[in-house]
């Protein structure tokens, strides 16, 4: 397995070591999953995210070259702003989803979850290479730093970053070490999202560890965090056999690129998603509320009150903020109605589950 340029820090800390999209990384430290989850939401966490890919791309119309990938408006897109976009095939399905930044002129960086990383690189340069310079940033580690207390932390470390807004970016310095930064993330709460080279990653984030509100956090945590904020997974809510439309992701189709838009189209899988957007699918993903104690894993079929099956979960576990299990997972659209009753059949038993408004828990971000 690959090691992250934080690994040693890891095994220092105690962390419980998994193997996950190739790589041996913390699924949690010796506090467990709860406590960090609920640090996370008080104070602020601090995830190695290093296992993910960093593409630049750069080159004349990068912007316009770019959107020929993906349903997201990047010509508009000013400098020192980024956005969450999605790699789709020529069926609507979803290849990835991952965050553009808009670094500076005909210059972005694509952050790319680490199962696809090589994948997405081998697709962007098929479709670029000849025409855009495009490099995977081998050399660069990632840190992500999550919660009400994150601003707080930059500020003790000399980051003033008060007109810095959700999904703003741009290039700081942080204790005397270059970082490039963004004010985004995958809990739902405010924090940033930090790369820097690979070779000062250990003297940042110690610096980092030292803030009395800072604890390390793994990817046990980062998953029920992402659940309760309602966040999307890659191969969980979001694989190559599900469109954006039905995993309610329409917001990430621009206006530009839908129909009777400035651009429209242009993209893979175009022809199947733009028609769909009305709300033309047979199902949608939502969220659901088990009414019983026992856990809603992914797979677990979805029925009706008649006993037919109407849908199957995605992901499902604990939440420690509402003190119940969650779930989401795409159903009929027929029984997507808020509060609407059905059974989870889970070993066999069937248990009450209904229909639950997504998020769990509100999005706290900065704007």
């Amino acid at each position: 397995m690959k090691r992250t340029s934080l690994h040693n820090l890891h095994v220092l800390a105690d962390a419980k070591m998994v193997p996950f999209a190739g790589y041996d990384m913390p699924v949690h430290y010796p506090d467990g999953i709860i406590k960090e989850h609920l640090h996370t939401r008080a104070r602020a966490g601090l995830f190695d995210v290093s296992h993910m890919g960093q593409i630049r791309v750069e080159g004349p119309n990068a912007a316009s070259l770019l959107e020929t990938l993906m349903p997201v408006d990047l010509v508009a897109l000013p400098e020192g702003r980024q956005r969450y976009g999605l790699l789709l095939n020529e069926a609507g399905g979803i290849l990835d989803d991952l965050m553009i930044v808009h670094v500076g002129t005909d210059e972005f960086t694509l952050v790319v979850n680490a199962a696809c990383k090589e994948d997405d690189f081998r697709r962007v340069r098929a479709r670029l290479a000849d025409r855009l310079n495009i490099e995977m940033l081998d050399d660069r580690s990632l840190l992500a730093l999550q919660g009400p207390q994150a601003a707080e932390v930059m500020n003790r470390l000399g980051c003033d970053l008060a007109d810095m807004k959700f999904m703003d970016a741009r290039g700081i310095e942080i204790a005397g070490i270059p970082c490039f930064a963004t004010r985004s993330g995958y809990t739902g709460e405010d924090g940033f999202e930090i790369s820097m080279p690979s070779d000062r990653a250990e003297e940042l984030a110690a610096r980092f560890l030292r803030d009395e509100a800072v604890r390390w956090v793994g990817l046990g945590a980062r998953d029920s965090l992402r659940l309760e904020a309602g966040l999307c997974l890659y191969g969980h809510e979001l694989t190559p056999e599900t469109t954006p439309v039905e995993a309610n992701l329409v917001w990430a189709i621009s206006r530009s690129r839908r129909s009777g838009g400035s651009r429209a189209g242009g993209f893979p899988g175009d022809t199947v998603v733009l028609p769909q957007i009305p709300g033309n699918v047979r199902r949608r993903l939502v969220g659901l509320s088990p009414r019983s104690r026992a856990p809603v894993r992914e797979g677990v079929v979805i029925e009706d009150g008649l006993g037919t099956e109407v849908g199957r979960v995605t992901s499902g576990g604990y939440s420690p903020c509402l003190g119940q299990p969650v779930c989401m997972g795409f159903l009929d659209v027929n029984f997507c109605g808020e509060n609407t009753e059905l059974r989870a059949v889970v070993r066999n038993k069937r248990l009450p589950i209904v229909v639950h408004p997504l998020p769990f828990s509100p999005h706290r971000y900065f704007r």
